[in-house]
């Protein structure tokens, strides 16, 4: 059991924070390895949660939005969701199973090793509101999955599938199980202060530094899912219409609140303003009302006062702002942001300094691809990139010269769907992987286990005193290994 250390300010840990994470810790002391089936039988019963209340989990969201496009919560959550699960159930036999190790048999003559994987404990999983059921369900399948048990605090935007999932989820697994929280009055850094066996933060950068603050007082580790600017780069021989329908479909996507959403695009030098035609075009297409239901409405008001703020303070530094919607006028009071392209972004632009999390686009051209690799190189390593190329060298080069966190080629963002890769930031985009067996093995401890023979070989031949037989056999050993 993790212990906080001493020396540190207090922070106030609510009561019933604390004794679910009792509760939890007793139940798993008690049980500490539920079998093959029992994993299986709870990994189902959290489909049926799904299942079974889909209608509701669907309209407290659009509730917690305000207007949330029903088909998005479909499918980039709860379809996610599902399959994530039925991945693990597929899966989990494999995942469980130890792994055979080598052993040396001149030294360990009918020894065997095996790593076992074996569930941590009690894991906290914090949610935020832009995709608040995907990114609480699909870590609980591999947290589950893995065998633990798990406490889920959910943002205090999601307010209404907090209330919702607290009420329907004893129904389906116990609380020493799996229990929901609702945010509210700066609850997280206790939260984030309890001495769980890991954590799970899914936010910004700047509150992901704190949470891993936090969880250090315990050396609790820790998986980062932050954010970043991730950029496009659309080759000279990949159809600049294309790529226009693929970005801006992702644009679009939940109001462009998105962690591995595309920040900008670079195209190249003289392909901006048609790349800009493209885009409205689609969007008069796809989007004929902005105001209508398939068009999710920003968060909150703060945030659709940021991305304003963000626009004006482009357009007062010399970029040009281009409406992609032109001729709609968005309901402001309902959140709805209009669509925007930034052309000839500077530095000194926020729009270029933090992660949009909006319906903005900054367009970027370049002449050599050389120069596109050294500016993403000169900044935070993105959570993803999204080369557009049918050329297998320039794909090559941006995967081999670009660190990132995933990459989607030829697309934006679907890396993320993808049941059997692992997801990830790297640097400030995050630490650690979630999804596939790379997620089971996150929430396992791998345990190595050495298995002695009959006989231990190196108890007969390296007794003290050292000098004579033993230290000839060692100089033997090493002379055979070169």
């Amino acid at each position: 059991m993790n212990a906080p250390v001493t020396g540190l300010d207090p922070i106030a840990m609510p009561q019933e924070f604390q004794d679910c994470f009792d509760r939890q810790r007793a139940a798993y002391l008690a049980a500490p390895e539920p079998s093959y089936d029992e994993r299986i039988a709870d990994l189902k019963a959290l489909g049926r949660l799904l299942r079974e209340n889909r209608a509701e989990i669907v309209a407290a969201i659009n509730a917690d939005y305000g207007s949330r496009a029903e088909f998005e919560t479909l499918f980039t959550e709860y379809f996610v969701a599902q399959e994530s699960i039925a991945d693990a159930i597929k899966h989990l036999r494999k995942w469980m199973k130890p792994q055979r190790r080598h052993v040396d048999f001149m030294t360990y003559p009918l020894a065997k090793n095996r790593v076992i994987p074996q569930p941590l404990g009690v894991v906290g999983v914090i949610v935020p509101w832009n995709f608040p059921l995907n990114l609480s369900f699909c870590p609980l399948a591999a947290i589950i999955a893995a065998g633990n048990r798990a406490m889920v605090k959910m943002s205090q935007n999601s307010q209404a599938l907090a209330e919702l999932l607290m009420r329907i989820s004893p129904n389906y697994l116990p609380v020493e199980k799996l229990a929901f929280f609702a945010d509210g009055g700066g609850r997280g850094p206790a939260f984030s202060s309890l001495p769980f066996d890991h954590l799970l933060f899914t936010g910004s950068g700047a509150t992901g530094r704190s949470v891993m603050a936090n969880a250090a007082q315990n050396l609790t580790p820790v998986t980062l899912e932050l954010g970043g600017k991730s950029p496009a780069i659309v080759a000279p021989d990949f159809p600049l219409q294309t790529a226009a329908e693929r970005i801006v479909w992702v644009k679009m996507l939940n109001a462009g609140q998105i962690c591995t959403n595309v920040d900008y695009v670079f195209v190249p030098e003289g392909k901006q303003d048609e790349f800009v035609a493209h885009c409205r075009q689609l969007i008069a297409k796809r989007y004929p009302d902005l105001n209508a239901a398939d068009f999710t409405a920003i968060i909150d008001q703060r945030s659709y006062d940021r991305l304003v703020a963000t626009l004006e303070d482009a357009r007062a530094k010399g970029a040009r702002i281009v409406n992609l919607a032109e001729g709609q006028t968005p309901d402001a009071s309902r959140r709805k942001f209009a669509p925007h392209a930034v052309l000839d972004p500077t530095e000194d632009m926020i729009v270029m300094q933090r992660e949009i999390f909006g319906p903005i686009l900054p367009i970027k051209t370049y002449r050599d691809r050389s120069e596109v690799a050294a500016y993403i190189n000169a900044h935070d390593r993105p959570l993803a990139i999204y080369p557009f190329t049918h050329d297998s060298d320039t794909r090559d080069f941006y995967i081999s010269r670009v660190m990132s966190g995933g990459v989607s080629v030829n697309e934006a963002l679907l890396h993320v769907g993808q049941h059997d890769l692992p997801f990830g930031g790297v640097g400030a985009s995050g630490m650690g992987h979630y999804h596939a067996r790379e997620g089971f093995e996150t929430f396992s401890k791998l345990r190595p286990v050495f298995y002695q023979g009959p006989l231990s070989a190196i108890q007969m031949m390296f007794q003290p005193p050292y000098k004579g037989r033993p230290m000839k056999l060692l100089q033997f050993m090493l002379k055979m290994r070169g």
